[in-house]
């Protein structure tokens, strides 16, 4: 009988690095969680290694996490990616493996919902796209692949959001389509 796979866990000193780029981000963003402290945030992250090194790789491909609330029920922070445009490191690829293998020629490096797995986290919802807006102004030069309904991609398509002209927008696009300025943004509880 196989054993589960053991968490992903950082090195010691990568983990002080990322827990003191953590703390300083939520300190100077404290309008994103007025009503939460940062040794609680903190003592959580600490204790699930595996969510920890989930977060390092939304940093690492220049997602600049942040805490953007907490659920009560179970007692879980959010965190979000809070870059100002879609993460650098996540752009160019399609929305799904779907699409990815339906193109023909010109196949971008990735998708979305792979890359998103592969780090421990989940695409954000049309409803946690347009809840991270509300705390700044988020995608002016870029776009950002969110979550597609069933019925969308049954029927081929995938829908993204940016904010333009003062206004947060939700569009749609062939699932298989790509550009260098749409990646994807991510959301963890931990």
């Amino acid at each position: 009988m196989k054993s589960a796979p053991k968490p992903k866990e950082l090195p010691a000193k990568a983990r002080a690095e990322l827990l003191g780029t953590l703390e300083a981000r939520f300190v100077q963003n404290m309008k994103r969680h007025p009503a939460l402290d940062w040794p609680a945030v903190k003592a959580r992250l600490e204790a699930t290694p595996g969510k920890l090194w989930s977060v390092s790789e939304m940093e690492k491909s220049g997602g600049e996490p942040d805490v953007v609330g907490y659920d009560k029920q179970s007692g879980e922070y959010i965190f979000m990616d809070c870059s100002a445009e879609t993460p650098a490191g996540r752009t160019a690829v399609c929305y799904d493996r779907e699409g990815l293998d339906s193109r023909k020629e010109h196949k971008p490096k990735a998708c979305a919902t792979e890359m998103a797995a592969a780090m421990g986290i989940t695409l954000l919802t049309e409803e946690e796209y347009h809840a991270l807006q509300k705390l700044g102004a988020f995608d002016t030069k870029s776009s950002s692949w969110v979550e597609a309904p069933a019925e969308v991609r049954k029927l081929g398509g995938g829908l993204f959001g940016d904010r333009r002209y003062g206004r947060v927008f939700i569009y749609h696009n062939g699932a298989q389509s790509y550009y260098s300025g749409r990646g994807f943004r991510g959301s963890l509880r931990v």
